[in-house]
């Protein structure tokens, strides 16, 4: 994934509509090509449990400072809690699936697809794959899974200098951004 800037264009409580909003993005997209991309916190047994059976071959590492522990180790992960998991190149239909196992631990899905269209009304012809994403972000407000929430945050990603085709994109599915733009993770 390419260094993308993303910007929050919806928080709820209602998982559902948030998964609503970004299928209704991915829909604008170019999405010839599409995979996903998951990544959450599993802070008990049970959520690590529930996690590893959806992404059995994910990557994980000890969550926090001054902790040890991750698979490039050989380490147990149910050892070393809370940890981050992170599984990539999914396909579309793991999504629900994934966040049903993740029920109330923070969690990612970043939707990965080939460009968003021309965004005539601001200036902008249709953007590459380089910084075009969609993300939801469960029980969190951020990017990152560092706060747990009981709110679910979705993003829109553009390259920094399409900055105007956040707001552009919120407004096709009759919303606004919400918050800044900021530089996504890796």
């Amino acid at each position: 994934m390419a260094n993308s800037y993303a910007q929050p264009i919806l928080r709820t409580g209602d998982l559902a509509e948030a998964l609503r909003v970004a299928r209704q993005l991915l829909e604008v997209a170019d999405t010839s090509t599409i995979e996903v991309d998951l990544e959450a916190v599993a802070r008990t047994p049970r959520e690590l449990d529930g996690l590893l059976e959806q992404m059995p071959e994910a990557e994980w590492w000890a969550y926090g400072p001054d902790r040890s522990g991750s698979s490039d180790d050989g380490d147990l992960p149910s050892d070393h809690l809370p940890v981050f998991l992170r599984d990539w190149s999914r396909p579309v239909h793991a999504v629900e699936v994934f966040l049903s196992a993740a029920g109330s631990a923070p969690a990612m899905v970043r939707w990965d697809f080939d460009g968003w269209p021309a965004a005539p009304e601001v200036g902008l012809g249709p953007g590459g794959t380089r910084g075009a994403y969609v993300t939801l972000a469960a029980n969190a407000r951020d990017l990152d899974l560092e706060t747990p929430a009981g709110v679910h945050t979705v993003f829109v990603h553009v390259k920094q200098i399409e900055a105007e085709r956040a707001p552009w994109l919120a407004a096709q599915v009759g919303l606004r951004v919400i918050g800044e733009l900021v530089m996504a993770p890796l």
